[in-house]
């Protein structure tokens, strides 16, 4: 199964898991590698990795990733509030035998990107998203 897809309006692409399984071929496809990934702080979302590393992606491009990585999550769903995600770099990602599928670990602390409430709204009105 292919990860979802998304194009931002800078060109660059993303990619979201769309359930356990499809977030472990995500990560695992970026593991060691230096693309940036996000997932929110609760557990329930899908694996967002940014596809691009030279240049850097812009801090536009991480918040509006965020965004829609906060707009799919369980978190968004269940409370409709703000939401943090975590960012961190597939050099950072590992997997142990005992994790459970769509889990992985972090070998340092996340940097936290805080998507407000009404971040995710205007996303979701603008995009014509149906929750």
């Amino acid at each position: 199964m292919k990860p979802r897809e998304y194009i931002l309006d800078s060109g660059t692409k993303i990619f979201l898991g769309k359930n356990s399984e499809n977030n472990d071929e995500l990560v695992k496809s970026y593991c060691g590698k230096p693309n940036l990934i996000l997932h929110t702080a609760e557990p329930g979302s899908p694996f967002c990795v940014i596809d691009k590393i030279k240049p850097k992606p812009t801090k536009q491009e991480i918040k509006i990733s965020a965004i829609i990585c906060a707009s799919k999550s369980q978190d968004w769903r269940d409370n409709k509030g703000d939401v943090k995600v975590h960012q961190f770099t597939g050099k950072e990602v590992y997997k142990k035998k005992f994790m459970k599928s769509g889990t992985w670990g972090i070998n340092k602390k996340p940097k936290i990107i805080k998507v407000k409430k009404k971040e995710i709204e205007e996303y979701i009105e603008k995009n014509k998203i149906k929750e």
